[in-house]
């Protein structure tokens, strides 16, 4: 009966800890998750959600292994595989094209702020361009702040590979914005 008991304590007590990092680590999750999802809004939001069930369902399990923020961010990354490739599966299965949804709003156009939006925009288009991969590290760790190492964890590669995608992706970048005529050096 004592074993039950502090079995039950213990569940409780990782489960108000689960609740508490994640609730820490919602915005930089939301931001991956935007960036596994191509920059879609709605999609990064269904799979925050899915993830977040799958921890607290215990089908996601956090072992200590490797730094919460990095192990939740590789759970997200999987999530939104699975989840590209279910789509992906349906798309063949039914033989229809899903188009992908447009930002529904437009920011007003007041004059104010245009070229630092302008700059933006183009920025993400430039990164667009880049594989996937390269994209993935740069935002891992310029947004997210993490290092190539842990990084390379959190996308399910190996260092040595992540180095090599972070080192093209910054030259490929360079190189499509200094084309642009907007940015130097």
């Amino acid at each position: 009966m004592n074993d039950e008991l502090q079995e039950k304590q213990a569940t409780h007590v990782n489960e108000a800890w689960l609740r508490d990092a994640l609730e820490q680590h919602h915005a930089m999750s939301y931001g991956w998750a935007l960036s596994c999802c191509s920059s879609n809004p709605t999609d990064a939001e269904d799979i925050l959600q899915t993830v977040y069930q799958k921890i607290l369902e215990g089908r996601a399990r956090y072992d200590g292994r490797a730094a919460f923020k990095t192990w939740l961010f590789a759970v997200i990354r999987n999530t939104a595989a699975s989840e590209r490739r279910r789509n992906w599966i349906r798309f063949l299965r039914l033989g229809s094209y899903q188009k992908e949804h447009e930002k529904d709003c437009q920011p007003a156009d007041n004059g104010e702020g245009l070229q630092g939006a302008e700059c933006i925009e183009l920025f993400r288009a430039m990164l667009a361009k880049l594989p996937r991969r390269q994209q993935e590290v740069l935002h891992l760790v310029f947004y997210q702040d993490l290092t190539v190492e842990v990084a390379a964890k959190a996308m399910g590669v190996s260092l040595g590979s992540a180095r090599t995608h972070y080192d093209r992706a910054k030259k490929q970048l360079g190189q499509l914005l200094k084309l642009t005529g907007q940015f130097h050096d």
